[in-house]
Formats: C-alpha cells, structure tokens, sequence
C-alpha cells in the first residue's frame, strides 16, 4: 500500500487543472485463513449476513464511513474510502473490530486495489455527437435517449470514461489515481488536437 500512497502523492498538477478527484476505492484483501460469519454478524452490531441471498458478510463501518463484504475464505471487499489513508484506516478498524470478537486475523494483510473511481472537469462544454466521432465509434458508446454521457472505453491505461456534455467526467478501472490522471491528460489532449476543446 506504500508504494501505492506514493504514486498517490506524485500525481502532478493536472490533478488540480482537472479537478481530479477520487469518489471510492474498492480494494481486496486476505483477512483471515476462513470466517464463521453466522458467528460474525452475532458479534458485529452494523453486520448483514443472509447467505441464501448473497454469500458475504456486508458490515458498514461507521468510521471511517465504509463498508466491507467478508466472505468464508477469509477475504475481505473494501469500499467507500476515497483516499488510501482512509482505506488503511478502515481494514485497521475492522481487523480490531474482528479481534475483539474472537476472530482469528492476519496482522499485516496486503491489500491491493481493485478500482478506483475519479470525478474530473474538462471546464468547458463538449459537443458528444462530433466528440463521438472523433474518438472512434468502435471504443465510444453514445445512445443520448439511454444515457446522458457517452461511455469512452481505453486500453493504456485502461479505463473507461464516461464524459458529459457539461465537461464533467468519471473514471472508473483505474487502480493508480496517475492512471486516471493520465486517462484525463490524454483525452484532453486528442479533444484538443480535434478542436473540441479550448
């Protein structure tokens, strides 16, 4: 998680030019060799379990405000957090949380990101129709009578954008915030090139 606090903290200022933010991180981890989660969720006030509608534990943590879904096998879903401090913060509170319950836990689980959700502004309009067109028609989903935005999937890095015609954008795949980052640089870059935007 260090070297991913790093990355984090060496994105440079198109973060600020774009207004990037991240709005939710889902992470994985191996808590545990195996959970009761019958005996969990009698433990556990915040805790749902009901494994004939859903095999995982959901428990909500309170704080930080995220939620994790605990499975038999011992792994762990994190989501909510929208920093990775947050995130460590979280598995922490949960791993005391199981502890105090009589759970069997790792002490230093190694979590890794799975996705990673960002908002970002292109501050300024964008016409979809011919945006549409200039990107390619084979990596762009455009159906305005479906959805408002248009769904812009890349490979490097690989996310997928959806943009609307207001500038706003959301990130979604990224598992680094400079993936996303330069996600935005390079759409920027090719609306620019096409004259699309300022």
């Amino acid at each position: 998680m260090k070297d991913q606090a790093q990355n984090i903290s060496q994105v440079s200022d198109s973060k600020d030019r774009w207004n990037l933010h991240v709005q939710n991180i889902v992470a994985s981890t191996q808590l545990s060799d195996g959970f009761d989660l019958n005996k969990i969720m009698e433990g556990l006030n915040d805790s749902k379990y009901d494994p004939h509608t859903f095999p995982g534990l959901v428990y909500r943590v309170k704080e930080p405000k995220t939620s994790v879904l605990l499975f038999r096998s011992g792994k762990a879903v994190f989501t909510g957090s929208t920093d990775l401090k947050m995130l460590e913060a979280s598995v922490k509170k949960v791993l005391s949380d199981l502890k105090a319950i009589g759970q069997d836990v790792y002490d230093n689980p190694k979590t890794e990101i799975q996705n990673m959700v960002s908002s970002a502004d292109l501050k300024a309009e964008v016409n979809l129709n011919t945006t549409a067109i200039t990107l390619g028609l084979e990596k762009v989903e455009y159906e305005p009578e479906q959805f408002p935005g248009l769904v812009y999937r890349i490979n490097d890095p690989k996310v997928v954008i959806l943009l609307f015609g207001s500038g706003k954008i959301v990130i979604a795949g990224a598992k680094q915030l400079a993936e996303a980052e330069r996600a935005v640089d390079n759409l920027a870059d090719e609306l620019r090139s096409a004259g699309l935007l300022p």
